[in-house]
């Protein structure tokens, strides 16, 4: 590995440079080939979970604090400012707060499930970080079925919300519970179908292929800009997802001013963290998804010679998206139930299988007149 390779990939040779060093080990040690592979699969395997999980807590944190600064500007406040320098330790306090509260049961709970709910809502997110591209080779899986996988995770969070309000015993949260389910099962459609829109112009449902077929025009050769497409799309995705996450306007599932806290008004301590853990996290996966199919991921310029900045093009293009959602929070009231049902069946629905067969009468009709111009050549 040369110092070159070593700068401008930094994470893939560290990668790299470890299993190698095991190799040799492994090697040294005496073992077959096949045990040693399979002895690497589970160390290296190890390192790349425990690198998630150190990592998905720390950026669901940080984008509390964030969230926190950019609603209070927008409210004419200063948000957090007293524990750390511009308060960048308040995460570390709430932390310490959730993990030391008391845990409180109420009576008439169904105990097995109220226990499970905020334990079957994280892990699919937590899986989820499995399959996202950071980076050029920085995935710790390319599944070539990974858009199909992410959109079956999202799917999960309906059980264990619905688990959430129908175990706690409460009459609130049942009606969270009873909300979030419809409205969950109701905006994965049209997200599903925008999602195809891209598949359909990709031509695979593999994430780091979607992301590879946008390298075009140095980089920037990003699904966004297929107009008017892209931009259809996009927009249909992002208020799918937000509506599927529970952000604001549409946490009718949670909503404070009608059920308390809706599915998750009895849960207390670290057990509501988990519920707060999975809001931010999924808020990040979306948008990491949406920068990745509609704004091309990791590519950009000078990627293909420096391929830590496929890095940093990742990262920014996903806050940027994280922003919007915060903007959505910082100045859209909170719509009805009976709106957000209609608006989703009724506008976006129709309008996503409207848009995939223009799509798809678009590119049979490019694929015909490429066909003729071939034959002409010919």
């Amino acid at each position: 590995m040369d110092i070159w390779s070593f700068i401008t990939n930094p994470f893939v040779s560290i990668y790299q440079l470890i299993r190698s060093l095991l190799t040799s080990l492994l090697g040294l040690i005496g073992l077959s080939g096949d045990v040693a592979s399979v002895i690497l699969f589970f160390i290296m395997g190890g390192l790349v979970i425990t690198v998630i999980l150190l990592v998905a807590p720390l950026l669901m944190m940080y984008m509390t604090w964030l969230e926190r600064k950019v609603v209070a500007r927008m409210q004419d406040r200063v948000g957090p400012n007293r524990v750390g320098a511009f308060g960048l330790l308040q995460p570390i306090a709430d932390m310490i707060k959730f993990l030391t509260k008391e845990d409180i049961v109420p009576q008439g709970v169904d105990k097995p499930v109220h226990l499970l709910a905020p334990i079957v809502v994280v892990i699919p997110v937590i899986l989820s970080f499995a399959v996202l591209q950071f980076g050029v080779g920085m995935g710790a899986v390319d599944l070539n079925l990974s858009l199909l996988f992410l959109l079956a995770m999202g799917s999960v969070a309906t059980i264990a919300v619905f688990m959430a309000g129908f175990g706690s015993h409460n009459k609130f949260a049942l009606i969270g519970g009873m909300r979030a389910a419809a409205q969950i099962i109701s905006y994965e459609i049209p997200q599903i179908l925008a999602v195809a829109v891209i598949v359909l112009l990709a031509g695979t449902i593999s994430l780091n292929g979607v992301i590879e077929k946008q390298s075009g025009l140095f980089g920037l050769g990003w699904y966004i800009l297929y107009l008017p497409v892209g931009p259809i799309a996009f927009f249909i995705f992002l208020l799918a997802a937000t509506a599927e996450i529970n952000r604001v306007p549409f946490d009718l599932p949670e909503a404070e001013s009608e059920l308390v806290a809706g599915y998750h008004t009895e849960y207390s301590g670290m057990k509501f963290g988990l519920f707060y853990l999975a809001e931010f996290l999924n808020t990040f996966i979306i948008s990491a998804v949406a920068a990745s199919i509609f704004f091309g991921g990791w590519q950009g310029p000078f990627v293909q010679q420096i391929p830590a900045l496929g890095i940093a093009y990742f990262f920014g293009k996903t806050i940027l998206l994280i922003f919007i959602q915060l903007w959505f929070r910082g100045t859209l009231p909170r719509i009805r139930v009976d709106q957000l049902m209609n608006f989703g069946w009724k506008r976006l629905v129709p309008a996503t299988l409207a848009l995939i067969l223009f799509t798809a009468t678009f590119l049979w009709a490019y694929r015909l007149f490429n066909q003729f111009l071939t034959s002409l050549g010919g």
